[in-house]
């Protein structure tokens, strides 16, 4: 690490085109008074924001992640960033990290462990200090190297779009500067700040992009820097009709029914195209975890048997007679005992509230809710989920009926007859739960008291 302290006389007129922009910039999201937290290493980038932020008059702090990756060099940057803060009279705040030990334990990459590791403790700072913002020094250069990185890597129009300028609470307020321009402002304001000699290496994907394909782009069209702004820019739009016509597609052919997500088939089979349906689907689909080729195989499958399923880690889906089903995987369902004068029953993302009362008319009898006669109830009763060879009397008739049967009597999806669960007394199902009550546990005019058991979604936060 070297340490670098211009000594240009300085510009005015580029300190004022540089903070003017700047502050321009910023002025979109952030009001004066906002407090700001800013991730300092000491570099050109993150010492010119400092200059930058502190010239405009906002309230600061510097947060520095000394990753121990590079011995003394990493402990003197450390040390000069103190000392430099402690002399302006900024509050300094500083962590380190076994950067290595935790990339390992992970089975991250240095660089993904470092950004893993540095986000999280800004985000915890930012509370402990109750600061309005965490700003980055990433710059217009960094977002070109993002769109190129990506580009390489295999992205859809969402990768193509650089860096945001805002993500939650994190701000990048130099997106509006060239790297060169930064580096003009530095030397003309004679800013000190640290080289990390690791930019300089090839080693890493980005540096490799910063030093060799940049260089070859602008020699093709000097211009490229701007160009590509522009271009960002133009497919950042495209990117928003993108999502207003996948709006418009849900909600003709989007419905959600309780916990699952019901695609219809007749909206991927118009006139559009196996590639227009393709990307419909994975639009829908890429936040749940499947993948572009999965979403290939599920538009091949949809006219095939019923019954064929995709999975990914946490959402399963399933071609159904007219939909596609998207569903949660909810962990497994066990069985549930329930006392007497027990009020709710929990587990796997679903509530039973139970409550006694006394026989009246106002009961409310929706499919969520089961209204029983108490003395015919046996406890402890159980809730499980519904096997094979279950059977019940649903209300209204007077024969055994299969829940099997029932269930594809009243056209309960694949998808969803997997998460159907009972109510059980004494080994006689009193529920087939949200659907239908057995008849033989039904509320009469000479019932007295009821229970009452009504479903409801659980929030696991709660």
């Amino acid at each position: 690490m070297i340490l670098k302290q211009n000594s240009s006389a300085g510009s005015s007129s580029l300190h004022l085109y540089v903070l003017q922009k700047f502050q321009s910039h910023v002025a979109q999201w952030c009001k004066t008074t906002d407090k700001i937290l800013l991730a300092v290493s000491g570099g050109l980038d993150s010492m010119a924001m400092l200059d930058l932020f502190a010239k405009s008059g906002f309230t600061v702090a510097v947060a520095h992640v000394n990753f121990q990756l590079r011995g003394a060099e990493s402990d003197e940057d450390e040390r000069w960033l103190s000392a430099f803060c402690e002399r302006k009279n900024i509050p300094f705040h500083s962590t380190r990290f076994h950067t290595n030990n935790y990339a390992i334990s992970k089975s991250l990459s240095i660089q993904m462990a470092a950004r893993e590791l540095r986000y999280e403790w800004f985000g915890q700072l930012r509370k402990v200090e109750k600061m309005d913002w965490v700003a980055t020094a990433h710059h217009h250069n960094d977002s070109i190297e993002t769109f190129l990185l990506n580009l390489a890597k295999g992205t859809s129009i969402h990768g193509l779009q650089g860096i945001a300028p805002v993500h939650g609470y994190l701000l990048r307020p130099l997106l509006f500067a060239t790297r060169q321009e930064l580096t003009e402002y530095v030397a003309a304001q004679n800013i000190p700040w640290r080289e990390d000699e690791s930019n300089q290496s090839d080693d890493y994907q980005r540096n490799f992009i910063r030093h060799q394909l940049v260089p070859r782009f602008l020699e093709i069209n000097p211009a490229f820097e701007t160009s590509m702004g522009k271009t960002i820019d133009k497919l950042e739009g495209t990117l928003q009709l993108v999502n207003k016509a996948v709006d418009d597609w849900k909600a003709l052919h989007v419905r959600n029914v309780g916990d699952a997500c019901h695609i219809a088939k007749g909206g991927l089979t118009d006139d559009n195209g196996e590639s227009y349906h393709v990307a419909v689907l994975w639009e829908l689909l890429k936040d749940y975890g499947f993948h572009f080729d999965q979403c290939r195989q599920i538009y091949a499958a949809k006219s095939g048997q019923p019954g064929k399923k995709f999975l990914t880690t946490t959402h399963e889906l399933v071609i159904d007679r007219d939909d596609l089903i998207l569903v949660p995987i909810t962990s497994d369902f066990t069985h549930v005992s329930i006392e007497k004068d027990q009020k709710e029953a929990i587990q796997a993302g679903k509530k039973l509230v139970i409550q006694k009362v006394r026989n009246t008319n106002e009961i409310d009898r929706s499919k969520s809710n089961a209204a029983l006669d108490t003395d015919r109830i046996q406890f402890p009763v159980i809730w499980r989920k519904w096997k094979a060879g279950d059977w019940f009397v649903p209300l209204g008739m007077k024969n055994r009926k299969k829940v099997s049967d029932f269930l594809i009597d009243e056209k309960v999806s694949v998808a969803e007859k997997e998460s159907v669960t009972v109510l059980e007394s004494a080994g006689e199902i009193m529920w087939v739960v949200g659907h239908r009550i057995d008849d033989r546990f039904k509320v009469v005019e000479s019932t007295s008291n009821v229970h009452i058991f009504q479903l409801v979604n659980h929030d696991k936060n709660q």
